[in-house]
């Protein structure tokens, strides 16, 4: 490793009175940027001078520089460099050599290493926001349609989701929503993105192991096979939505029906069965009744294995509950409401037989995938509004990482900017004097 040695002499005119330490601040912040752009100016030189020597001279002479300065957008502002270029006499190609040494990509103004805050800003804003609020902080910042191609590019270059047979995953859980879609500025059909999280067990946290844009589920399990170790899975965890039960369930797997989901759906499916207004009071009065939608998890984390009887107890009455709502729903009056009832009172109580087989209570709702994903569905409907099917999955790609997976999202752009070395301070020293100051 070589040293580098780059002198720089800096001049400040320094007011007599009035100067704060936020304006001694700011002034220097107003400058970082151009003292930078110096010094990587020194170094390209430098390292141009150096990288020169590469080419024997018998084969190869100096041709001077581009006509035209090289434009390049760095972190810190534009820097205009001229290549210098050498003539191969071989072949008559004209090779560039700093170019060559460090691995500048040719037609592109915006460097890699540039955009990380503007992609970071796009993961919460607007593309067209994101560029507003980097230009704003940082005085600079690439277009709406560079920022959004270069998003795509990062998130095209991570490549699909990993193989995960090895994790012991024992509970998936499962939750979508849905999204508009365009087509070259032509609006689309809505379609369902769905997710997927995985945990090894109770306490155990869940990770996302999967999203699909416009996928049934028996796609979806085809794709989780494929990766898990699906033959490990003992609870699916869902909002019992149409073609969950039938395509993810195994034979080894039970369901656990979200509690939040069955006590909010009731009133819709009334609905479904004209049921309106005043007249759904008595139903609710009697779903509201059931001790099983007044549970609290951290409640029954105090529960011992002594306290069995009292659990099996709670089970009965919450079963109870069950029929009497049911018999006051008669199939030829509220088949909707019925058939729901029947099928979430049948789902929704497995986690009263994992407690009896394992003394460890389950997740009774799915609000740790749908807490997490809040903040993207909030992003997807609210923000932007209208996606491609492939623009939306390349965005998911970069928000996994900055929102769930922090470390993740280092990982990520030190793959994408190819650091296999970088520069390391050596030392500094810095000195001062006054110039004829008035003392």
């Amino acid at each position: 490793m070589d040293d580098l040695e780059i002198k720089i002499a800096i001049t400040y005119k320094i007011p007599q009175s009035n100067l704060t330490l936020n304006g001694l601040l700011r002034g220097l912040e107003h400058d970082r940027d151009e003292i930078m752009r110096a010094m990587l100016g020194r170094i390209l030189d430098a390292l141009e001078e150096k990288a020169k020597g590469d080419y024997p001279p018998g084969r190869y002479v100096l041709n001077g520089h581009q006509s035209t300065a090289r434009n390049l957008m760095t972190s810190f502002g534009r820097v205009r460099h001229r290549l210098a270029q050498v003539l191969d006499r071989t072949t008559g190609a004209v090779v560039f050599p700093l170019a060559e040494r460090l691995k500048i990509e040719p037609y592109r103004q915006y460097q890699r290493e540039t955009l990380e805050a503007p992609v970071g800003q796009a993961i919460h804003l607007s593309y067209r926001l994101a560029v507003k609020e980097t230009r704003r902080l940082r005085g600079h910042g690439p277009s709406t349609s560079t920022l959004w191609r270069r998003l795509q590019e990062v998130a095209e270059s991570q490549g699909g989701w990993p193989l995960l047979k090895q994790r012991p995953f024992t509970f998936l859980m499962v939750d979508g929503t849905k999204v508009r879609l365009q087509d070259r500025g032509a609006s689309l059909e809505s379609a369902e993105m769905r997710w997927a999280w995985a945990s090894e067990g109770v306490g155990k946290p869940f990770e996302l192991v999967g999203y699909w844009i416009g996928k049934d589920w028996k796609t979806i399990r085809r794709d989780l096979s494929r990766r898990l170790n699906y033959g490990r899975l003992r609870m699916l965890f869902s909002d019992g939505g149409p073609g969950i039960k039938d395509n993810l369930r195994s034979a080894r797997m039970e369901c656990q029906r979200c509690l939040w989901h069955g006590q909010h759906d009731f009133r819709f499916l009334l609905y479904a069965d004209e049921v309106k207004g005043p007249a759904q009071r008595e139903f609710l009065e009697l779903l509201n009744r059931n001790p099983l939608f007044h549970l609290r998890q951290a409640e029954l984390e105090t529960l011992k294995p002594e306290d069995e009887p009292l659990v099996r107890k709670l089970a009965r009455t919450i079963r109870s509950g069950f029929r009497e709502l049911l018999a006051a729903l008669p199939e030829s009056r509220y088949p909707k409401t019925r058939t729901y009832l029947l099928n979430f009172s049948q789902q929704a109580l497995a986690f009263f037989d994992y407690w009896l087989d394992h003394q460890r209570w389950i997740p009774l709702t799915t609000n740790v995938a749908e807490s997490g994903f809040s903040r993207v569905v909030n992003r997807i409907k609210r923000v932007g509004r209208r996606w491609s099917e492939a623009g939306l999955l390349n965005w998911l790609t970069m928000a996994m990482g900055k929102i769930f997976h922090p470390a993740l999202w280092t990982s990520l752009w030190r793959q994408y900017l190819h650091l296999h070395h970088s520069l390391h301070l050596a030392s500094l020293i810095s000195k001062y004097r006054w110039i004829d100051a008035i003392t």
